[in-house]
């Protein structure tokens, strides 16, 4: 997601966070991606005759008034957007004698997977926060000599992007085939299958400063001749972080891939936060014009364009994060939000929570 639909979607949010319902009488609709918006426009007419039941009469007003704002505004939609549509209809005045009955909805960046509809006091924010949370991307390789699958992590979302199968015969070898004859026809063929994993991971993960990692799996030594074979390219090659023992090698390997990884991932993202704060450290001993700190200094390197990677704490306001980010997608400056949870991070706190290290010096 880029920093500019992270910025809007957190505005969007924000936004509605502050409005509160006296009762049960915020509506929350999400739609998800593919789904029939007709249908969802029939489910909200029932739910508007089911409404009729509450027994409050402000609450019942509010709701079936928010339901029909909200069926009207739907029916200006063609179809359900390609990533689906969150949609909230509800009493946005803090005036108890007035009512104010407004909608809202947005196409969120990554695609919505559930299909709710919900009446609380606060609007069902959750499925979008999540969205906005910083999310990780790690590059996920399984095999074996019958089938391969390349994917990426992204946050908790796992997807595939290539599957591939081989033609690497079995171990029984036809009739009147000598053994030796065999074993070699198998091991080309499996050469030439590894050269076309080895092609698509390097075309999928090369030059892709997004991807921080590479996990490779599959059962048996088949993983390992893989990675010490000259199947990727040296960039791709420094990027894997783990190889593990799996049993299947299809869509669920990916899966039971990044299950056994918990460990690698959670001690690569510590290393690699732990790495970018020493490295500031160092620098600012030894070439400190490369280098600065504080939110008034680092803002002024970020709007040159002179910063390389900008490090804030996870401490620093939400508010100043969002429109640093925005500043940092200008430039293409990588961002790290670095956890206050070692040491490294609590010294990046007590330096005023940002910093950067710049690509030319300022002063």
């Amino acid at each position: 997601m880029e920093a500019k639909e992270r910025y809007r979607l957190r505005q969007f949010i924000m936004g509605l966070e502050k409005i509160k319902g006296r009762h049960t009488e915020l509506v929350s609709v999400y739609v998800p991606a593919g789904y029939d918006i007709i249908k969802i426009i029939q489910h909200l007419e029932q739910e508007q005759g089911t409404a009729s039941n509450i027994k409050d009469k402000n609450t019942r007003t509010k709701v079936i008034d928010s339901i029909e704002k909200m069926v009207q505004h739907l029916k200006l939609f063609k179809k359900t957007p390609n990533n689906g549509l969150a949609v909230f209809a509800g009493d946005e005045s803090e005036n108890e004698s007035k009512v104010d009955i407004r909608v809202w909805s947005i196409e969120p960046p990554e695609p919505i997977s559930i299909r709710l509809y919900r009446c609380d006091q606060t609007f069902l924010l959750d499925p979008l926060k999540s969205m906005v949370e910083t999310k990780e991307i790690y590059g996920l390789i399984v095999l074996d000599k019958r089938e391969a699958n390349i994917g990426l992590m992204r946050g908790t979302n796992i997807m595939v992007l290539s599957t591939m199968t081989s033609g690497v015969p079995g171990k029984s070898k036809a009739g009147g085939q000598s053994q030796q004859r065999f074993a070699r026809l198998r091991e080309e063929a499996t050469h030439d299958f590894f050269k076309r994993i080895g092609e698509i991971a390097n075309k999928e993960f090369y030059d892709k400063p997004e991807i921080k990692g590479i996990l490779i799996g599959g059962p048996g030594p088949t993983k390992e001749d893989f990675v010490s074979g000259n199947y990727l390219i040296t960039d791709v090659k420094k990027k894997i972080i783990g190889v593990k023992d799996i049993s299947y090698t299809d869509e669920s390997g990916l899966h039971e891939l990044v299950d056994k990884s918990h460990d690698v991932l959670a001690e690569e993202e510590v290393s690699i936060e732990k790495k970018l704060v020493q490295r500031l450290f160092e620098m600012l001993a030894k070439e400190e014009e490369k280098t600065t700190y504080g939110y008034k200094e680092t803002k002024k390197a970020l709007a040159m364009g002179a910063v390389n990677i900008l490090l804030i704490s996870d401490s620093f306001k939400e508010e100043s994060i969002e429109s640093l980010e925005l500043e940092a997608e200008k430039y293409k400056t990588e961002v790290r939000i670095i956890s206050t949870e070692t040491r490294e991070g609590k010294q990046l706190k007590d330096l005023g929570g940002i910093a950067a290290i710049l690509r030319f010096p300022i002063k």
